[in-house]
């Protein structure tokens, strides 16, 4: 079933039924257990990844060095380090799996190779890029204009998975809140 969900994920108006075949052709399909890394901060990323199973969560190390996580991928989604990957810079980010996953890899240079032979891969590529900015720019807003409260609350709309399977200290960081702040929200929450 995955590889005709993989073309559900690069469909796009103008992408035809060979198109997507090519698209397919190009990933591999991979299993990492628990804690295995992706990428390491330091290292120029070479691939991304989509998500058939499980849960990844890149974090990054603020100025005391703590761990604080910056997203978390689940189902169908694409694990990607934008910069480091378009740019070629080594990435400040880590990308780790928080349960066990299956995930699809396409290397950047295959990935490339289609971007110049099929248009529609281009379109799709911008339609893409455009949306994870909007995101970018929705979460970096949310964080100031929302409380902790709301922002939990829409995570547990946008990804309930996360609240089940990820350690409560990584949501936490992840909602800019303490431990304590977080599990105070889940209990008012649970008394309502």
């Amino acid at each position: 079933m995955y590889p005709d969900q993989l073309r559900l994920i690069y469909q796009y108006p103008s992408m035809t039924y060979t198109d997507l075949d090519q698209i397919v052709e190009k990933h591999e399909k991979m299993t990492f257990k628990k804690g295995d890394l992706l990428l390491r901060e330091g290292q120029v990323s070479d691939c991304f990844y989509i998500v058939e199973k499980g849960i990844v969560r890149s974090y990054v190390y603020d100025y005391d060095g703590n761990d604080i996580s910056t997203n978390f991928f689940c189902e169908d989604e694409i694990v990607i380090e934008v910069a480091s990957i378009f740019h070629h810079i080594p990435t400040q980010e880590n990308i780790i799996c928080l349960t066990d996953c299956i995930l699809w890899r396409i290397q950047f240079d295959a990935f490339q190779d289609l971007f110049e032979k099929i248009p529609a891969v281009t379109e799709w590529g911008r339609a893409w890029m455009s949306h994870q900015l909007f995101l970018t720019k929705k979460r970096a807003l949310d964080m100031i204009s929302l409380s902790a409260l709301d922002r939990y609350q829409q995570l547990l709309e946008t990804k309930p998975q996360i609240l089940h399977q990820a350690p409560l200290k990584h949501i936490a960081t992840f909602l800019g809140i303490t431990d304590t702040s977080l599990s105070r929200i889940r209990k008012e929450l649970v008394g309502k």
